[in-house]
């Protein structure tokens, strides 16, 4: 039967009916995917450029926004109404004021300071300048009295020997001038110098020198000269010198001390011990810095005397 139904034309048709149809359904599943893959594509495009144009037009708002609040800020600055100008001025003025105070602080200290430092120097001048007036009134009355001394004993001392000391005038011829000769030029008169005392010849050495000039003229010494000596012999005080330095009346004397001379014939002098020799002081004295020898034989005959200075 199935030999006689495929044999016939009408089942032949109807097979090839069947498979005309599925052909032309999978033809149309086709053309049908195919648009509905178009219109995805079509689909998917509009919404990316609707994506990115509204992207674009949020970015575009968001500038606008920011760029209207930084000119509403620079509006704000201009006017001086900007919170954060207004916190960080604050902030400013504080440093401002804490800084002048500071200032303040350290500039009377300093004014302070300055005006101490100048009472305390304009004290110390007004003090050393009387101090040194002082010192040099003392040193001038020492000095006149030192030389008034050595004139006084000048004067002495040209009475005890004037007699030994005269000198004879000696007489000169003159002679008459010649015609053709010229007027001879006068001579000037030399000043004599007075009698230079040496101080530091010892007691004994004077002595001995007067009674030779006594001797020599004739003439026995004078009570002055009786008086000198035994004036000049009575007193004895302990000097010696050990190590360097100078052991008299009791106390110890070294190099660089300030000391008073004191004599009968240069008075009171100030002065610094400059040298101790083995025999001898040195002294320099303050006025003019000139130096004065005392020997130890003249400090035990009370010739010279001694005595510690204050600075």
């Amino acid at each position: 039967m199935a030999s006689s139904f495929s044999s016939s034309p009408r089942a032949y048709d109807e097979y090839d009916f069947a498979d005309n149809d599925s052909f032309e359904y999978e033809d149309d599943r086709d053309y049908y995917g195919q648009a509905s893959d178009e219109d995805t594509e079509d689909a998917s495009e509009t919404d990316m450029m609707k994506k990115e144009e509204e992207y674009t037009e949020i970015k575009e708002q968001m500038y606008k926004d920011k760029l209207a609040q930084l000119k509403k800020q620079l509006q704000q600055l201009e006017e001086g109404t900007l919170p954060e100008y207004l916190k960080r001025l604050k902030k400013l003025e504080q440093q401002y004021k804490e800084r002048v105070r500071v200032n303040e602080v350290w500039y009377q200290y300093q004014a302070d300071h300055v005006e101490k430092l100048f009472v305390a120097e304009k004290k110390a001048s007004v003090d050393e300048f009387e101090q040194k007036k002082v010192e040099l009134k003392e040193n001038l009355i020492a000095e006149l009295e030192d030389k008034k001394r050595m004139i006084e004993n000048e004067k002495m001392t040209m009475e005890l020997t004037g007699d030994s000391m005269e000198v004879k005038p000696v007489t000169t011829r003159k002679l008459r001038r010649r015609p053709n000769e010229p007027v001879p030029m006068p001579e000037k008169r030399k000043r004599s110098s007075p009698n230079q005392l040496n101080f530091l010849l010892d007691d004994s050495d004077i002595m001995d020198d007067l009674k030779i000039i006594s001797k020599i003229s004739g003439k026995p010494l004078s009570k002055k000269q009786q008086m000198y000596s035994s004036s000049n012999c009575d007193t004895a005080y302990e000097a010696r010198i050990d190590d360097g330095k100078l052991y008299y009346d009791k106390r110890w004397f070294h190099k660089g001390q300030p000391v008073h001379l004191e004599s009968k014939e240069s008075g009171r002098v100030s002065g610094v011990i400059s040298s101790v020799g083995s025999q001898e002081v040195w002294i320099r004295k303050i006025t003019d810095n000139s130096k004065i020898r005392v020997y130890v034989s003249q400090l035990q005959k009370g010739k010279f005397t001694i005595r510690r200075r204050s600075t």
